[in-house]
C-alpha cells in the first residue's frame, strides 16, 4: 500500500537483476481406481498428466495477469512434473520456474502447481467427486537479496502418520507413462 492506503506494485527498479529459481509443490488425493485411470492415460477426458503439466506451464507464464500487483517476469525455464504415489492415492505436482530479474519467481511456481492441480480435478471430477487438492506450498527458492531458502524435511516419527498434504518429490523425479499412439 502507498502512504495513502492505495494498492501499488512495489518498485523494484533499483534492485539488480539476478538469477532466481523457485520450486513449489501441491498434491491431489483421489480414489485408487481414479488414480489408475490417470496413470494409464484412460481418464474420462484423456491424458490427465500431460494436459495438467501443460496447463501448469501456461499458467506460470500468465501469473502477473492472475495475481494483482505481481510483476510480469521474463521466465527462462518452467518445468511441471506430476508423479503418482499409488500407496497414498496421490499425485504429487512439482513446478520449477527460473528467471534473471529484479524479483523472485515464487508466485509463478505456486501458480503453476495450483492450475495443474485444478486441471487434474477438472479432468477426473466425473469419475471421482471426492478428489482433494492439498498442500500448495513453496519448497525452495534461490537468488535475490534474501538468498536461498529450502523447506525443512518433515520430521518422521516411527508409527505416526506422515504429512497430510502428501509426500515431497525430489526435483527431477519423473514418472514414465505410456503415450497415446
Amino acid at each position: 500500500m502507498d502512504r495513502l492506503g492505495r494498492p501499488r506494485m512495489v518498485d523494484v527498479s533499483d534492485k539488480p537483476a539476478t538469477q532466481r529459481r523457485a520450486v513449489a509443490e501441491a498434491t491431489v488425493k483421489m480414489d485408487q481406481e481414479t488414480l489408475t485411470l490417470v496413470i494409464d492415460g484412460a481418464g474420462p477426458k484423456g491424458d490427465v498428466l500431460s494436459v495438467a503439466e501443460l496447463a501448469g506451464i501456461m499458467a506460470a507464464k500468465r501469473t502477473a495477469e492472475l495475481i494483482p500487483l505481481c510483476h510480469p517476469l521474463p521466465l527462462t525455464e518452467i518445468t511441471v512434473e506430476i508423479t503418482p504415489d499409488r500407496k497414498t492415492g496421490t499425485l504429487v505436482i512439482s513446478a520449477s520456474c527460473a528467471t534473471t530479474a529484479q524479483t523472485g519467481v515464487e508466485m509463478e511456481a505456486m501458480t503453476a502447481v495450483s492450475v495443474a492441480a485444478l486441471t487434474v480435478y477438472d479432468m477426473v471430477k466425473s469419475a471421482d467427486r471426492f478428489v482433494t487438492i492439498n498442500g500448495i506450498r513453496l519448497m525452495e527458492k534461490s537468488g535475490g537479496k534474501s538468498g536461498d531458502w529450502r523447506r525443512p524435511a518433515p520430521k518422521v516419527v516411527e508409527g505416526a502418520p506422515g504429512d497430510p498434504s502428501g509426500p515431497s518429490v525430489p526435483p527431477g523425479a519423473r514418472v514414465r507413462r505410456p503415450r497415446a499412439t
